[in-house]
């Protein structure tokens, strides 16, 4: 098939776009190269002949949808950002220029989309109360945080909550910028499939890391960023008291499921959502303790700082996406991260 991978030419692109030729697709790559996420060069698994190109530009992208069977959108300003300043570049870049796709994909027939989203859609992920059941967490408020006490707590006793997985039909609760625009995607999506029988599978990833990833920027994930302390002879710094849990997910299995999720967009019509991790989560200290031993650098420091809108744990089930896509991870954690201290990383 041929396939049109939007974000082409970044960390997560072009491991998809390397991923979608080596299973024998002919991959169309549109990238604009937003110097926030590429730096200096873009990532080399991009595809050759790559047009460089914003996905808010209607032209540009009703160009390359020429001849395209199936659409793998990417494009997305990423990350925390720096302050609410960023907001209109995020809505911008994630939000209308996946509007913009869609109603270029509608006037050219183009039917078969998979969608970059993320678990920061959830926000808090799933609790249980000792006395009450399953329960959605009160907000964490600024006096327990600033007295080291980050565990959620449940609304109806203010008894300390046990974490546990989030399935596909939790409700959406974004907690930042960037998770509202993957909300917004999301509902754009599915908008688009009910309005003209298109198929869409939403791929909400979890904790992705693996080599090419940005070096140390506002808009890098923690893996990065801890590496990079590393690498400077510095300690990882970990926030709260590294406890909270998430699920690392390598690249490589980011990109796996993708081609899986390309051959889903022909089986239904209609919106589905997966989640998209490694299925063993482990905690943001004791990840930054892998990497410290596999680079024989500083132990982590726990600080105890903390930022607003952060949340404590978010770990989701993989089941359907095993189920359904025939995708489950093939990298743990501990491989993964032992191979991820010594990869390269985009400059």
């Amino acid at each position: 098939m041929r396939i049109l991978v939007t974000g082409s030419a970044g960390f997560i692109g072009g491991h998809v776009a390397a991923a979608l030729r080596a299973a024998g697709h002919d991959v169309v790559g549109l990238d604009v190269l937003h110097p926030k996420a590429h730096g200096r060069a873009p990532s080399p698994g991009a595809p050759e002949g790559l047009v460089r190109a914003d996905v808010r530009d209607a032209d540009a992208v009703s160009a390359a949808l020429a001849g395209v069977d199936v659409v793998v959108h990417q494009a997305a300003v990423v990350g925390m950002g720096v302050d609410l300043a960023d907001l209109p570049e995020y809505v911008g870049c994630n939000d209308l220029g996946t509007a913009v796709l869609l109603a270029a994909m509608a006037c050219a027939g183009r039917r078969r989309l998979v969608l970059a989203s993320s678990m920061v859609v959830y926000g808090e992920g799933a609790y249980a109360c000792p006395a009450h059941g399953p329960a959605e967490p009160a907000e964490r408020t600024a006096e327990d945080l600033a007295g080291g006490r980050f565990e959620a707590r449940c609304p109806s006793c203010g008894a300390w909550l046990e974490p546990g997985e989030v399935g596909e039909d939790a409700p959406m609760r974004p907690r930042s910028v960037y998770a509202a625009t993957k909300a917004a995607q999301e509902h754009l999506a599915a908008a688009w499939a009910r309005a003209c029988d298109g198929s869409v599978v939403a791929l909400r990833y979890h904790n992705v890391y693996g080599p090419g990833m940005p070096r140390d920027t506002p808009y890098s994930g923690v893996a990065a960023i801890f590496r990079s302390a590393l690498e400077a002879g510095r300690a990882p710094r970990v926030f709260e008291d590294g406890g909270q849990r998430r699920d690392f997910v390598h690249v490589a299995d980011v990109a796996a499921a993708n081609v899986a999720a390309v051959g889903a967009t022909g089986e239904n019509v209609g919106f589905r959502v997966y989640n998209i991790g490694s299925g063993k989560p482990t905690t943001v200290g004791a990840m930054a303790a892998a990497l410290s031993a596999a680079m024989a650098g500083p132990e982590p420091v726990v600080t105890g700082e903390f930022r607003a809108g952060d949340v404590r744990h978010v770990v989701a089930s993989p089941a359907r996406a095993r189920r359904e896509l025939g995708f489950a991870a093939a990298i743990g954690p501990g491989e993964g991260l032992r191979g991820f201290a010594f990869a390269p990383l985009r400059g």
